[in-house]
């Protein structure tokens, strides 16, 4: 078996605060027998994927409470309690809040519930803002612009389940374990937090039956060993694991990720770090502007500094929400969303960068 040893500050910080935990939904990386992101969102949204990023309607918030502390659970509805599209588990929707701040949040309802959608949002002090603003202003009659759903997390059929989340990463996974109930499918669940007092949805997780919940907090249990808790994984299960990087790097390492009959899905939290990336100058040709970016920063980040408005919702290049125009330049395309035709005149400001020294965008 590969190396699975975890340093305790690693997995232990993961779920501090502090790292960039903001918006969950985002691209998935899958392992072995399952298919591609590209083509789990061609399915959902459409041969056009940029054009065809999600429908965008006003919902309204029925309902607001407050789980462990500083987790915000939403219920939304549409006006007149419209139904609202169907989605599978591990959806997503974008919440464009009244700042024009665009954020991810993990659909984590039922999805044969037609008239509601739910999301969770943990309040992150050290964020972007989205939480914050959510967290401060969000309430019961207020009305939101809400994008999707989409899926970038789709959920396979599989004789097997096992679900591993770490602290609010436990959002896309509440529907994936009531189907698999619901289907008499063999699951098991493992919760990782700080603490129960700082883990959302306990309670609904209790009422669960038919497979193996397994609570453990470092308070309680010290910090998770991924490797030997993966250990015993059956032949042909499907793993999801959802939760800040160093779990999902912990994942990556097992028995069970080595085994080519199971099938095993991620999802991050935050944009992938930028690899063998080289710096360059954006112009903006709209705003007169221009704007530097660095080796190891995405061009969205640096039009950010000059541009604050500028729209994103994934920063991971799949949804298609920061596509732009370039007049001028070429293009290093990174993204998993754009056709070769599109490739000719857009580019995905959050993972791609210019191939030259500088490039020419529609801003």
């Amino acid at each position: 078996m590969s190396s699975t040893a975890v340093e305790p500050a690693g997995i232990r910080s993961a779920y501090e605060p502090s790292l960039p935990i903001r918006a969950l939904g985002a691209v998935f990386d899958i392992y072995k027998r399952t298919v591609t992101a590209e083509a789990a969102n061609s399915v959902l949204t459409g041969p056009n994927p940029v054009r065809r990023s999600g429908f965008e309607r006003e919902m309204i918030v029925a309902d607001r409470q407050v789980q462990a502390g500083d987790v915000v659970v939403l219920t939304l509805v549409a006006p007149y309690r419209r139904p609202l599209p169907s989605w599978i588990p591990g959806a997503h929707i974008d919440l464009v809040l009244p700042s024009g701040r665009q954020r991810q949040y993990s659909l984590n309802g039922d999805p044969a519930d037609r008239g509601s959608y739910r999301i969770a949002v943990r309040h992150l002090p050290g964020g972007a803002g989205g939480s914050d603003e959510i967290h401060r202003t969000a309430a019961v009659g207020d009305r939101l612009r809400v994008r999707g759903p989409r899926n970038a997390f789709p959920y396979i059929r599989a004789p097997h389940y096992v679900f591993v989340a770490g602290g609010i990463g436990i959002t896309p996974l509440l529907p994936m374990v009531a189907d698999a109930q619901r289907r008499g499918i063999d699951w098991r669940l493992i919760y990782l937090g700080r603490s129960r007092d700082s883990m959302p949805f306990l309670d609904e997780l209790s009422a669960r039956r038919g497979g193996r919940l397994d609570i453990l907090p470092d308070d309680e249990f010290g910090v998770a060993d991924i490797g030997e808790l993966l250990s015993d994984v059956e032949h042909g299960a499907a793993v999801y694991v959802c939760g800040p990087p160093p779990l999902m790097a912990a994942a990556h390492d097992t028995r069970a990720a080595a085994d080519p009959t199971v099938s095993l899905h991620t999802e991050r939290f935050s944009p992938p770090p930028v690899q063998h990336g080289r710096p360059f100058r954006i112009e903006l040709r709209r705003s007169g502007l221009g704007v530097d970016v660095a080796a190891g920063e995405s061009a969205l980040a640096a039009i950010g500094r000059v541009l604050p408005d500028a729209p994103y919702s994934c920063r991971q290049g799949f949804c298609g929400t920061c596509a732009v125009t370039v007049r001028a330049g070429e293009v290093d395309h990174r993204d998993r969303r754009l056709t070769d035709v599109e490739r000719e005149t857009t580019m995905l400001t959050c993972v791609s960068r210019a191939a030259g020294e500088i490039i020419e965008l529609d801003l």
